[in-house]
């Protein structure tokens, strides 16, 4: 009977494990005095038992996160026409408006429902979390977890943050809307918020993933779908860029068409060759893409990223290391071109003549 039972127990773990698969989703960073580098990091999955961790709240949901769940005829209602439609690679389409960086939105809208938002800019009011929050206060009122479990139809997903992703994006639970705190590491401050219902999180997968039952994956994208959301993640790159310099005084950067065929090619060129550098083994370093590309500068500067869910994302992932803050925030520079090949990033800033 003991072994009956021992067989039972091993069967039933083995059930709870097979389906269990590292993703390489994330990305960590190497240093560099004035361009930086943003790589993917080797996961190895783990084997932890699902445990469910979510905040419960008393308050009645509001300002942004209000939305998730709600007819896109509401956003329509209440902002008007957005000021730009952007393809995502999540199965959901952008609405932008962008009129006023002080009080950016990106709202998800898939099947004429809203699935995720994205809000960032000073001015924002009225919200469960405003821009500028310390870390120090939210965690102490949220007690971010290290696991975060989604249940979902047929399938259980355990997301698994690392102490570094706890301390820069953390993931709570706000009664049945997923929320991702990315936060300003070296001020210690709250700098946007992703609110998502729980199949976008499952399909955007942004931390290391354990699971059973089936994985929920976005659709594939045509060549001409996937060049819509490139050009998208570009521009909301140049938004978000512009926030995070006026946040700090800074003046914006301009849109520089020809600096950023320059970065297109380089990521283009990163995915084809499949590497990660600033110096491509068949165009050389920055400076020569540059004069490839008949660019003349003064100074110039390079961030790239790789694998990061999207455009915003990867902005947030330069904030937070200091090679690429200071190319980020760096006074100097006056102009700005960005080029995103699927889930590759480069910024190419330039200060002109």
């Amino acid at each position: 009977m003991r072994g009956l039972f021992f067989l039972l127990f091993i069967a039933f773990c083995l059930y709870l494990f097979v389906n269990v698969e590292p993703h390489e989703i994330e990305s960590f960073i190497k240093e560099q005095p004035l361009s930086g580098q943003i790589t993917p990091e080797k996961r190895e999955s783990e084997e932890k038992a699902f445990v469910q961790s979510e905040i419960q709240m008393n308050d009645n949901i509001e300002g942004l996160a209000s939305f998730v769940g709600k007819d896109a005829n509401e956003l329509l209602d209440t902002f008007g026409d957005p000021n730009r439609k952007d393809l995502s690679s999540y199965d959901y389409e952008w609405w932008i408006y962008n009129k006023n960086l002080e009080n950016y939105m990106q709202f998800g809208v898939s099947d004429g429902k809203v699935v995720t938002v994205f809000g960032t800019g000073n001015e924002s009011k009225h919200e469960l979390f405003e821009i500028g929050q310390s870390y120090e206060s939210l965690n102490e009122k949220y007690d971010f977890p290290d696991s975060v479990t989604v249940d979902h139809k047929e399938g259980s997903y355990q997301f698994q943050l690392k102490p570094e992703e706890m301390k820069t994006r953390p993931l709570i639970k706000v009664e049945d809307i997923y929320v991702q705190l990315y936060f300003d590491d070296f001020e210690q401050q709250l700098s946007s918020v992703r609110y998502m219902n729980d199949e976008t999180l499952i399909k955007q997968r942004p931390y290391e993933l354990v699971y059973r039952g089936p994985l929920l994956d976005a659709k594939e994208l045509t060549e001409e779908e996937w060049t819509r959301v490139e050009e998208g993640n570009a521009q909301q790159i140049i938004d978000f860029t512009n926030i995070i310099r006026a946040r700090f005084d800074l003046e914006a950067v301009e849109w520089d068409g020809d600096t950023a065929e320059v970065a297109y090619l380089h990521s283009k060129d990163m995915r084809e060759g499949n590497y990660f550098s600033h110096t491509s083994p068949t165009r050389g370093t920055l400076t020569d893409r540059l004069m490839e590309g008949q660019i003349t500068f003064r100074l110039a500067g390079e961030n790239i990223a790789a694998k990061y869910v999207d455009g915003v994302a990867a902005v947030e992932g330069w904030l937070n290391s200091e090679g690429h803050r200071n190319t980020l925030l760096n006074s100097r520079f006056t102009h700005l071109g960005v080029g995103v090949n699927e889930k590759y990033y480069t910024q190419n800033f330039i200060e002109t003549w």
